[in-house]
């Protein structure tokens, strides 16, 4: 695949979110991770932007890794690229033996790489196996939830991971054409979901099986349950000044995003306290006012950009020991 055709979204706003942690004096380099490497769009740019900083950037996925080892192989030691999950961020900081960063970024969903490859089965446009795992050598693939999920499990995680309405429906047409062959290729799965909705369901929001698709993505690599841990361990390493920025594109993500963030930037203290000690003071700034939105350009130039949502925040005390 091309790496010309990765536009990173958002970047310019990512940059600048960023910009006075890694540009500020201090008697170390500047540490910036970026959790989510995919084709390391976002990476070049932060490398290029911040010329004394340090990049860790992290990936599950193997095939990113040596792809963005190529574009980012300029930049020589400056780039540490590692293959891990981001919630094992505190576990990779520290054995490459760095206490604090200044910057994190998350560009949070699947890279353009891998809807680009056919072969991996995140597009519901076009056929391909049904397989969906960001990291190929682990975990099971979403035609083994497809086929061997009770269908109360299958039901939950349709309304929980893709907030579909028709998850029954849908969920019982799969259960029928199951029984009679396993699931193998998203086209067969696209076909159902479009036979079992009703008319209606039909014409909103674009192709019927995309809440299906993500539905099963988030529960094949656990997406949620790792952004959960995710964003705090993120801002737990964090330097006092240190900045994260975070882009989601679908609705869970980003309140999940949001409620870390609101809870850092909380004052704790119990009501009614004359002076709020420093145990309940507030660890976080918010950077952004709710989430930030592309521009109407920037959507135009590049149609994967349009659910994008920004969130930021600063670093502006330690915890308490």
């Amino acid at each position: 695949m091309s790496q010309t055709r990765h536009v990173p979204v958002m970047l310019q706003r990512c940059l600048d979110l960023l910009a006075p942690a890694l540009e500020a004096p201090g008697p170390q380099p500047p540490v910036v991770v970026d959790c989510t490497l995919g084709l390391g769009g976002h990476s070049e740019a932060l490398l290029a932007a911040f010329p004394t900083a340090r990049l860790i950037a992290l990936d599950r996925d193997k095939e990113a890794l040596r792809l963005s080892g190529e574009r980012l192989a300029p930049y020589g030691d400056r780039a540490t690229l590692v293959h891990a999950v981001y919630d094992e961020l505190p576990e990779v900081l520290d054995r490459l033996g760095i206490p604090k960063v200044q910057g994190v970024l998350f560009d949070l969903g699947v890279s353009s790489m891998q809807l680009d490859e056919s072969d991996r089965g995140f597009a519901y446009a076009r056929d391909a196996p049904l397989d969906m795992r960001m990291d190929q050598t682990t975990g099971i693939s979403a035609a083994e939830v497809l086929n061997t999920y009770p269908p109360g499990e299958l039901v939950r995680i349709l309304r929980a991971y893709g907030e579909e309405k028709q998850a029954k429906r849908i969920v019982s047409a799969v259960v029928r054409e199951r029984e009679k062959e396993p699931f193998t290729n998203s086209a067969r799965l696209v076909e159902l979901i479009r036979e079992a909705l009703p008319q209606a369901a039909m014409r909103t929001g674009g192709n019927p099986a995309k809440r299906t698709f993500q539905a099963l993505r988030i529960e094949v690599n656990g997406e949620l349950t790792v952004l959960e841990r995710a964003i705090p361990a993120a801002v737990a390493s964090l330097a006092v000044g240190g900045r994260i920025a975070v882009l989601a594109y679908q609705s869970l993500e980003d309140r999940l995003v949001k409620q870390v963030l609101a809870a850092g930037a909380a004052n704790t203290a119990p009501p009614g306290l004359p002076v709020v000690p420093e145990r309940y003071q507030p660890r976080l700034k918010l950077l952004t006012r709710g989430a930030e939105l592309p521009t109407e350009e920037e959507v135009a130039e590049n149609r994967r950009a349009a659910p994008a949502r920004l969130r930021g925040a600063q670093r502006i005390r330690e915890d308490e020991r």
